[in-house]
């Protein structure tokens, strides 16, 4: 490969992604914050569900993030610029039309989130009228999925990070302007964030405008290619059934909590904090190992490949040390700081010991999950995660039968665990691909 894969190379791509990772909570803590200032406890409420609700439904459209990363580091590594170029027009079609069909089946949708979980009717009436404007950015939003790992794929994380600083700035802004300064209040930070969407969209493809300089973007044979469109339909279905299976296990280990009372439940709560500063730290070294996996398999350089695996999980293996060593130094005045309850404290210190271990027995999970995108070796992933899944169900219900709390948690640093190790089972038959001749999309078997 044209340039050398290096400890900083790798930095350059990691450390803009971890800083934009890090303004996401302020976006949520300040569209608290204005509508907290109305004085009354509805709209907090109406806007939390209604942000929920929409984000569990664009969650589903991941995969299009993943995909494209992986499907255009390795065009870019087989030199095809052509096809990196209509693969943002096909990310782009995916996006604007997932995003149309929202907006289409709004009612559906809104009916669904409010049956699975009900409100008051104030909440739900104020609830609806943020969703409703929301819903109109929920194209740009879904097609910014596609430009996001459009841009990864080429290392250009440094415009990732000013297209998400820029976005939450705008929606921060206009959320303070709209909501309290013209008195708009839940609708005006629906319209924040819708205008700040819509934004983000245009300084995206302001990031992507040496494409459009270009002729593969617009040709309907590239962009349509029939061999390659159920390439990618094949990658993005895969990647979804493997999100899909990793948020059931989330979503149990909620449920599951909720059996043994109000307290632990809170505890819980507090301590999945822990792991959403540990994804978000994670992401960025995953996502080298997206781009400089996919470009050295396209490329077929094994060497190269096995480098960028090494060098990303080096680092990643340094920042969950990091992190590991700060959740035990300081993670019960973290917990102090979130909760004034004294009995949700003694219970979140007494199960802080698996927040420690989690960074260290899930980083070969979240690293190897980065390189198997790279490399589009998505059935594995499938495969591996059903494999995954089913154990935990399996061992997570005696364990809590056995140990109660402590089985859950146990249960679910198990995951990590079984999606490591399963993963790390398939990684030769990865490396072996770049010995392969180029024929084509790179297959995902």
């Amino acid at each position: 490969m044209a340039e050398a894969l290096t400890h900083a190379r790798v930095l350059a791509i990691a450390l803009p992604i971890v800083l934009s990772n890090a303004t996401v909570p302020i976006l949520g803590v300040v569209d608290t914050a204005v509508v907290g200032q109305l004085g009354e406890a509805a709209p907090i409420g109406a806007v939390g569900i209604g942000a929920i609700i929409l984000s569990s439904v664009y969650w589903i459209f991941g995969f299009l993030r993943m995909g494209t990363t992986g499907l255009t580091s390795q065009a870019s590594g087989a030199g095809d610029a052509d096809e990196v170029d209509a693969l943002l027009s096909r990310a782009l079609l995916i996006g604007l039309s997932a995003g149309a069909v929202m907006i289409t089946a709004q009612v559906a949708i809104f009916q669904a989130a409010f049956w699975l979980s009900p409100a008051s009717a104030e909440v739900e009436a104020l609830a609806r009228d943020y969703m409703m404007i929301r819903i109109w950015s929920a194209p740009a939003t879904i097609a910014l999925y596609g430009i996001t790992g459009w841009l990864i794929a080429q290392e250009r994380t440094k415009a990732v990070l000013v297209l998400q600083v820029g976005m939450n700035g705008a929606n921060i802004a206009l959320s303070f302007y709209l909501g309290l300064e013209l008195g708009w209040g839940v609708k005006g930070v629906a319209w924040a964030t819708f205008m700040a969407e819509w934004g983000g969209l245009a300084l995206g493809l302001w990031f992507c405008r040496g494409v459009f300089s270009r002729t593969a973007w617009r040709s309907v044979a590239a962009v349509f290619d029939a061999v390659r469109l159920k390439h990618m339909a094949l990658v993005n279905s895969d990647i979804l059934i493997r999100s899909v299976l990793l948020q059931a296990i989330f979503v149990s280990f909620l449920f599951f909590g909720s059996d043994f009372g109000d307290v632990q439940l809170a505890a819980n709560q507090i301590l999945m904090q822990f792991l959403q500063v540990t994804a978000y730290a994670l992401d960025g070294f995953a996502f080298s190992a997206e781009a400089l996996v996919g470009q050295a398999l396209g490329a077929r350089a094994r060497a190269a490949l096995r480098r960028s695996a090494v060098l990303s999980s080096f680092w990643g293996g340094v920042v969950c040390t990091v992190l590991a060593i700060s959740f035990a130094v300081f993670g019960g005045a973290v917990i102090d700081i979130m909760t004034t309850a004294s009995e949700v404290r003694e219970a979140a210190r007494v199960y802080l010991p698996y927040m420690v271990a989690a960074p260290i027995v899930g980083v070969a999970a979240w690293m190897l999950d980065g390189i198997f995108i790279g490399a589009t070796r998505t059935k594995d992933m499938r495969n591996m995660m059903i494999v995954s899944t089913v154990i935990y169900f399996a061992t997570v219900i005696p364990l809590m039968a056995m140990f109660q709390n402590h089985g859950l948690w146990l249960g679910l640093l198990l995951s990590f665990i079984l999606r490591g190790v399963t993963l790390g089972w398939k990684y030769p038959a990865l490396e072996a691909e770049a010995d392969k001749p180029a024929s084509g999309p790179v297959a995902a078997a």
